[in-house]
């Protein structure tokens, strides 16, 4: 395989969790604290505002909570995930145990939680990763700091160009660049023609299919 490392996001990559988990969390969060403005945003609002500015942003700076209701928040959406366990999409399983059949290295670099992302893996039966860069870390290691990318080619003595970064949104793709690794767009999370452009005119890959995916990692020519 051309790349020996496959370095995952994990919401809307590897799992269908916005539309599923996170949305309607953010949602049921507003009407609860925020009522004026609850019914403010749609799917495809925040889709776009977690690929820029980004989710801190987006409740700091729009929708106006302070340090401590920050923290509150943070806990209302632990407690939401702990109680839903979002699937991954079809084909994903496939892909991942076929890479790691033939001696490939799975890592996940993502703003949720560790101890969610390793819950997730185990209960869907996917292969369980090698390292985990989660939002665990302190705040200027996680994406789109390069951090994970650096510490995975010292880790496993690999080269920038034996790294994929697969990932749907800004910060992935900003990570990647900043280490020199090549990064595939994972769209088929949603259709949202701001953020496909983007991609589309960045990337070194846009996949529209998880199924594009697959033939990336393990077409002869790949």
């Amino acid at each position: 395989m051309k790349y020996k490392c496959l370095v995952l996001d994990h919401d809307d990559t590897v799992v269908n969790s916005t539309a599923t988990i996170h949305f309607p969390c953010f949602v049921k969060y507003l009407r609860e604290h925020r009522p004026e403005i609850a019914d403010n945003y749609t799917l495809e609002d925040y889709f776009i505002k977690n690929f820029h500015p980004g989710i801190i942003s987006l409740f700091r700076d729009e929708v106006g909570l302070s340090e401590s209701e920050m923290l509150e928040e943070e806990q209302y959406w632990k407690d939401f995930v702990r109680e839903h366990i979002p699937e991954p999409y079809p084909g994903m399983s496939e892909i991942l145990h076929t890479f790691r059949a033939r001696g490939g290295i799975i890592a996940v670099t993502s703003h949720s939680f560790s101890h969610y992302i390793e819950r997730d893996y185990r209960t869907r039966g996917l292969p369980a990763p090698d390292v985990i860069y989660g939002w665990d870390l302190s705040p200027e290691l996680r994406k789109p700091a390069p951090y994970a990318l650096h510490d995975i080619m010292e880790r496993y003595s690999l080269r920038p160009s034996e790294l994929l970064v697969v990932d749907d949104l800004k910060p992935g793709f900003d990570m990647a660049r900043a280490a020199g690794v090549d990064f595939a767009a994972a769209g088929w999370a949603y259709d949202v023609p701001e953020i496909e452009k983007f991609m589309r005119e960045r990337c070194d890959y846009y996949l529209k299919t998880v199924d594009e995916l697959s033939a990336l990692l393990f077409s002869e020519n790949g």
